[in-house]
This record gives structure tokens, sequence and C-alpha cells, in this order.
């Protein structure tokens, strides 16, 4: 996966190189899709989730850059692989899915391969989490269209936010970096990922 997915994407950080080597991402799968866990592409693991590929998500985080004094907020994390990645980078990790059964799953993964600075948080994924924050970082592991004004408010002033945002044109990795007027997004690379729960924009009605 890492030498013919992940490298040739130009994703050079070594810390994402070596969790990916490193961290088994057939134990953040459902038992019936662990032959398809290095699939070079969106895995769907149930009830709506996906895992993201594996290209997306590595650029991602290598568009982030995060530190290892950070505290990230990991949004639709699923079984917890993208948390368990995040953990080797930074300090400490919220893995936020509104799934009880896979943030019950994960909690078990990350305490068998002592991933010991992950913790898994079941609830609304528009919602966020809070009662930790403020966050240096937050992921989105999943696609959006827009950015509920509540996870806004529990980015750090300086944070960035990472996201695969879908439009009608087509969908682009972006890099928000919160800033005394608001979010001031740049984009990283195209993308395109299934929608995360929450993350639709409003539909008005014309009469």
């Amino acid at each position: 996966m890492v030498d013919c997915q992940v490298r040739p994407s130009d994703v050079t950080r070594f810390p994402i190189i070596q969790a990916m080597l490193t961290i088994p991402r057939e134990e953040y799968v459902p038992q019936s899709k662990k032959e398809l866990a290095y699939i070079g592409d969106h895995l769907d693991i149930g009830l709506g989730r996906f895992l993201l590929d594996p290209r997306i998500l590595a650029k991602m985080l290598d568009a982030l850059a995060i530190r290892s004094d950070e505290l990230v907020l990991d949004i639709g994390s699923g079984l917890g692989y993208s948390s368990a990645i995040i953990a080797s980078m930074a300090e400490a990790v919220i893995s936020l899915e509104e799934v009880d059964e896979f943030s019950s799953q994960a909690e078990n993964t990350f305490a068998f391969h002592s991933v010991d600075n992950a913790v898994p948080v079941t609830g609304p994924l528009a919602e966020g989490v809070s009662r930790y924050s403020p966050y240096d970082v937050i992921t989105c592991q999943g696609g959006i269209e827009t950015v509920p004004k509540q996870i806004l408010d529990q980015l750090k002033l300086g944070g960035r936010i990472g996201a695969v945002v879908n439009t009608k044109h087509g969908g682009k990795c972006r890099i928000g970096y919160k800033t005394e007027g608001g979010i001031d997004w740049h984009t990283a690379f195209d993308a395109e990922a299934p929608e995360l729960n929450g993350f639709t924009k409003t539909r008005e009605f014309v009469f």
C-alpha cells in the first residue's frame, strides 16, 4: 500500500510513512472486509460509513503537518484506523464516531495495539466534541459540503481543519486555517469521498 499508493502520491513526511507501514489496517475493518483492507479506494465498512482511500488520508495528513504536541479531533473515524495513524503523530486524538458499535470496537482495537493516546467518543458527527476543545487540528474522514459552525468554534485560533469538500463540479481536499476573521481555506489536491452525516448544505426551495 505504501510503496504502490502512498509514496507515488508525493507523501514524504516520515511519520506518515512510518505509521502506515506499521499500523495494521486490516485490524480496523470488519472481519468480512479484511482481504480488501489495502485496496486503493474508499472501503465500505457498513452502516453508511467508509474508510478513506489511503492515498487521500495520507495526502491530507501530509498537508496538515500534525505535530507531536498537538490535540486532534478526528471526525467520522469509523473503526479507528485514521485515529490510530494520527495518534502516532499527535499528542492525543479524540476519535469521534456516531455508530456506537464502531466506537466500541475501535476502543478494543486501540487497547489491544496499545494506542494509548486515542480517546473514542460516540456522538453526532456534526456536533464535534466540545468538552476537549479547543483543538489544534480537526480532520473529517469523509466528504463534506459545509462545516457546521459548532465544529469550527472548537478549532483553536491558528489551528487547521482538513476535509474533502464535494461540489457538483468535483471534489477537492481543502485545508482551512482559523484566523480572527474566520477560516482561510486553501486547496491541497483533487479528491472525492462519500459524505459524512450532517455536513450537507441546507437546501433552499425557490417558488
